[in-house]
């Protein structure tokens, strides 16, 4: 923001869940807790929430094979699943074949999802709260970069959850407790979320040292990302050389291929780069041995994609992170994070998509922010 301007309550609120969702540094550690370079208020209360949650509970990859094995079908309908590898090759052959021009802003729409157990006992069930999110990065230092944030609303999140809560006389809010780690101090703070839509709002803020646009294992600016390699091995060592043996928001120890895919993910999800340094992203994933094969999937937006996803170990239990790629542009257009088997105490049952964000549009405009 700019320096006394006045902050709108929703930023506001949203950046307090942010910060209160990271993860802290282990005791005794002096290492800070490290910040992506994004407007956190573009991500909505319930988004900026879950997100950190997530990132909170996650400390280890559990090892994976090379993905799923040629030929084995989905669903039992005969259709063959492609292997991770296929699926990632593919995307990056139709990534090398697109074009661009750099114009004044690189802007993003995308739709977010969570859902999280209300109620007590018997009378207990599920909500989805949706948020929608537009973010305008500018492609030269010394601009602003504009967010847009949205609450769009929560509603039971099937239709057992849905009889359950007009048994509980369909209330117009639900108040939420997000679940880090199922002991009492590994909670965070509740917030209260609205069967209603909310109001648009719309905010800008100066850049981090008047060019820094993104988190890559470090605060980069539109330049450096411009100036990432299109050779896989290349962009991997690049990547590497910011690697610190722990995540990307924590001290919290994180093994280089786990730290790969989540730089990766972002990289090719969010991120303004070339063509060809997207492909090489899916180049470099094809080679991490934990990452598999879900077949074909729907997205969050009703679509169809290829998943491609890993394990890992967390408090809550192991959790699968997907990716969803349209293989017909080689484009990532969603991303979700799953419960595999909850841990001990925990109440999120397992097959449950915890948080999920889909990517609705991103392009380079020249329009202004609005």
């Amino acid at each position: 923001m700019d320096p006394g301007a006045p902050v709108d309550e929703g930023v506001r609120q949203a950046e307090l869940a942010r910060a209160m969702a990271a993860p802290r540094p282990e005791a005794g550690s002096a290492a800070p807790v490290r910040r992506r370079v994004r407007p956190v208020w573009g991500l909505g209360l319930a988004g900026a929430v879950a997100a950190g949650a997530v990132a909170a509970a996650a400390v280890l990859v559990v090892p994976g094979g090379d993905g799923t094995e040629p030929g084995r079908t989905a669903g039992g309908g005969g259709e063959r699943v492609l292997d991770a590898r296929t699926v990632l090759l593919a995307a990056a052959e139709k990534a090398d074949g697109r074009t661009e021009t750099m114009r004044a802003f690189w802007h993003q729409v995308t739709v977010s999802s969570a859902t999280y157990t209300v109620g007590k006992g018997g009378g207990a069930y599920a909500v989805t709260v949706r948020s929608k999110a537009e973010s305008w990065t500018p492609s030269r230092p010394g601009g602003k970069a504009w967010g847009a944030a949205q609450e769009l609303g929560a509603k039971p999140a099937t239709k057992a959850d849905e009889e359950a809560w007009r048994r509980a006389g369909s209330p117009g809010t639900f108040k939420i407790e997000v679940p880090v780690a199922p002991t009492p101090k590994g909670r965070l703070k509740g917030f209260t979320a609205k069967t209603t839509a909310g109001p648009r709002s719309l905010s800008g803020s100066a850049l981090v040292d008047g060019d820094k646009v993104f988190w890559l294992g470090r605060n980069v600016s539109m330049k450096d990302l411009r100036a990432l390699p299109s050779d896989p091995k290349r962009l991997k060592a690049e990547l590497l050389r910011w690697y610190k043996g722990h995540d990307t928001e924590s001290s919290r120890p994180m093994s280089s291929d786990r730290w790969l895919y989540t730089v990766a993910r972002g990289l090719v999800m969010e991120m303004p780069v070339k063509p060809g340094v997207r492909a090489a992203a899916f180049r470099m994933l094809a080679g991490l041995p934990a990452v598999r094969s879900l077949g074909k999937v729907t997205d969050p937006q009703g679509r169809t994609g290829n998943a491609i996803a890993v394990e890992e170990k967390t408090p809550l239990g192991v959790v699968r992170e997907e990716m969803i790629i349209d293989l017909a542009s080689g484009a990532a257009l969603a991303s979700s994070n799953v419960m595999v088997a909850p841990a001990a105490g925990v109440s999120v049952p397992a097959g449950r998509t915890m948080y999920s964000t889909a990517l609705v549009g991103a392009e380079w405009t020249d329009s202004k922010p609005r």
